[in-house]
Formats: structure tokens, sequence, C-alpha cells
């Protein structure tokens, strides 16, 4: 194990907007195709067509949506941070991925956090990073979607948590 800083954070982002170019690139060509096969007015063509304006519009929505996602959660990371609640580094292996013996001992520290401050869009996201530490991609989704959706409320007013959240220490923060 070592101690070696992550990649810095316009690497991923660069990586991330590419593949979002390139989708995009992939959806816009594929609503190209949808509409010349329906153009065609064959009964084949149109099928095809409609089949892939589905896709089209499938693609699209999903671009948006984790393009949407991806700039929510960076700024929450970013607030997170600014407001000095992120979690402690953990040790990470020679590839630069945590280290999953140092992520599942961590990992009871966020779980209580949130239950702790189930309304806390911090403990949420901080539980989050945990779940990604551990490599449980699927529930650090989860966990982040719902910090995502408690921020909000919380910038509404509709719910507790603040503006900054709740702090690993359980006092509350203010932004």
């Amino acid at each position: 194990m070592s101690e070696r800083r992550a990649a810095p954070a316009g690497i991923p982002r660069a990586a991330a907007l590419a593949m979002a170019v390139l989708l995009g690139i992939y959806v816009v060509l594929a609503g190209d195709r949808a509409i010349r096969f329906i153009a065609t007015g064959e009964p084949i063509g149109v099928g095809v067509g409609i089949a892939l304006l589905v896709m089209f519009l499938a693609g699209a929505w999903a671009l948006v949506r984790e393009v949407v996602f991806g700039v929510q959660l960076d700024r929450a990371v970013r607030e997170l941070d600014a407001a000095g609640g992120m979690p402690e580094p953990l040790p990470t292996t020679p590839g630069g991925r945590p280290d999953q013996e140092a992520a599942l001992a961590a990992f009871p520290a966020a779980r209580a956090d949130v239950e702790a401050h189930e309304d806390s869009w911090a403990s949420w996201l901080r539980l989050s990073m945990a779940y990604d530490a551990a490599r449980d991609r699927r529930r650090a989704r989860h966990a982040a979607r719902q910090a995502l959706r408690l921020r909000r409320a919380a910038r509404r007013g509709d719910a507790g948590g603040g503006v900054g959240g709740v702090g690993q220490d359980g006092s509350q923060e203010a932004a």
C-alpha cells in the first residue's frame, strides 16, 4: 500500500467529457439514420427507423441524465470539501485505488454517520464515497443520488441538513 495521491481531477473530468462527446456523436448519427430510414416510406425501413428513433431517444436521455448527475455530484463534492467535511483519505494500492481492507474498515463510521443524520446530504455523500472505495458502485450511486436529493431539498429549505450538512464529527456545518 502507498500513500500516493490520486490523479488530478481534470484527467477523469476530461475523460468523462470525451466519452460524453463520443456518445453524443453516436446518438446524433443514430437519430440521423432513423430519420433517413423513416423517410424511405418502405415498411421495413420505417420499422428500422422507428427502432433507431427509440434508441436515439433512450441514448439522449441517458446521456443527459448522466452528465447532469456528474455535474451535480462534482458540485456537491466541492461544497463538502470547502466546508471541511471530506472523509480522511484512505491508503491506496500501487495502482492508485483505495485499499479495500482499509475501505471496509472505514465503512461502519460512514454508515453510522448516515444513521445518526438521515437528513444530511453530507453524510449520504460520505457514505457514497465509502461504498465507492469499497468497490460497491451500485450502492455508491444510490447513496450519491440520495445525497443530491437531500442537497436540493436543503437548498429549497424543505429538509434538514443545512447548507453545508453535518460534519464527520456530528457538528452542524455552515457554508
